[in-house]
């Protein structure tokens, strides 16, 4: 084969690689980082105005999140996902050690223990890093295991709980810290995701139906618990009850004053929205920073309205879609894990934030990715979507022409 043949075949491979990459995931993640700069700017400018007089404060942290959180997701897409995967174990156990660490030496702030800086650093939220952590050791490991269906019905029971205690082992070792600080949010999206993909390690109805009443079975004693050892969590779940019964906020001078805000706010939005700049809730009524972070998309709906907000919701329904095709086209087995746990961690934590923002569910703490002020949050997050397009890349059909 002569040089120049040689030559055009590389960059005919190198070409293909190249368009492989999901266009509307890369896409998709600009646009949400670009319209989250401006809504972020737009939610906190009473704050930092109010806090350090100037008006760009938190707009300025957020560029550089997203700076260095672009410097790893390019990182991350470059780098073979099965090279990173083999340092899943290395990475799962630093993160248990942080953990632990942050409740031990972490400073108390709100009554939680999350977060914990060196020197001048900023802040860092370990509980963030642990989501990307449990889905990259998962996927090895649950990518290592083979498919059951082949075994007899005992053979299956057995295998599947011996299976199944060492994966509640290894998840417990992440998510018990984590509650401890308490986190339940984090917790609660942690255990979905891998469950989830514990429960797509198989085809088998018998595999599917154990996990999902295992599932059920770990969250009921799981919420008990967490109501117990915080007494207000009742009190968000007796307020959120009385709104979807009466349609009217209880105590909206205490429990209910946050959701009382939220709601204002929205309905002050209307169809259209009252227009970019014109939130008034972002002037301090919404409690503490929450404007532009976990309640910022309350903040977003008052502004573009109803039709923004559905064409928001649209676009991550889409970003699901392409999530699960680039899983459903991977490789191999611990890609098609990595991809599904990552497209689950981002849909699910996006959809619970605009659920709790409009009274569908009680009230949580869990940013809305991209669109949420925080370091620790916004760099997973495009850390997670970096694996993601790297994974798209080695697809074994080239999304991009469906």
């Amino acid at each position: 084969m002569s040089r120049n043949t040689k030559t055009q075949k590389n960059s005919r491979s190198n070409h293909s690689m190249h368009i492989k990459c999901d266009r509307y995931i890369l896409n998709f993640t600009i646009a949400m980082a670009i319209f989250g700069a401006i809504m972020i700017f737009d939610a906190s400018v009473y704050k930092a105005n109010e806090s350090f007089q100037d008006p760009f404060h938190f707009l300025k942290l957020q560029m550089i999140w997203l700076l260095l959180g672009a410097i790893f997701a390019i990182t991350m897409y470059f780098w073979d996902y099965k090279k990173l995967l083999k340092l899943s174990p290395i990475i799962f156990a630093f993160t248990i050690i942080s953990l632990i660490a942050v409740l031990i030496f972490a400073p108390e702030i709100n009554g939680s223990r999350r977060w914990f800086s060196i020197g001048n650093l900023p802040q860092i939220q370990p509980a963030e890093f642990a989501k990307i952590a449990v889905i990259l050791y998962l996927s090895r490991w649950l990518g290592a295991k083979k498919n059951l269906s082949s075994h007899s019905t005992n053979d299956f029971r057995n295998i599947f709980f011996k299976t199944l205690i060492s994966f509640c082992i290894l998840i417990s070792l992440i998510i018990l810290p984590i509650f401890l600080e308490p986190d339940l949010g984090t917790t609660v999206i942690i255990a979905i995701t891998a469950f989830a993909m514990f429960f797509a390690t198989s085809d088998e109805k018998k595999h599917r139906r154990y996990t999902a009443l295992v599932l059920i079975l770990v969250f009921l004693p799981l919420g008990l618990i967490a109501s117990i050892l915080e007494p207000y969590r009742i009190k968000r779940i007796a307020t959120f009850m009385h709104l979807l019964v009466t349609g009217e906020v209880s105590d909206p001078q205490q429990t209910g004053y946050q959701i009382q805000q939220i709601l204002i706010g929205i309905g002050s939005g209307g169809l259209f929205g009252t227009g970019f700049g014109q939130s008034r809730q972002r002037f301090g009524y919404l409690v503490e920073n929450t404007a532009f972070t976990d309640s910022i998309f309350a903040v977003i709906l008052e502004e573009i309205g109803f039709l923004g907000g559905t064409i928001l919701v649209g676009s991550w329904i889409l970003f699901l879609w392409r999530g699960l095709k680039i899983a459903e086209n991977a490789p191999d087995k611990q890609g098609r894990m990595l991809a599904l746990g990552i497209t689950v961690w981002l849909t699910l934590q996006a959809f619970i934030n605009m659920a709790a923002n409009i009274g569908l569910i009680p009230l949580t703490g869990i940013p809305l990715p991209l669109l949420t002020y925080g370091g620790s949050s916004t760099i997973v997050t495009l850390i997670g979507i970096g694996i993601l397009l790297n994974v798209s890349k080695h697809s074994s059909k080239n999304i991009n022409e469906k």
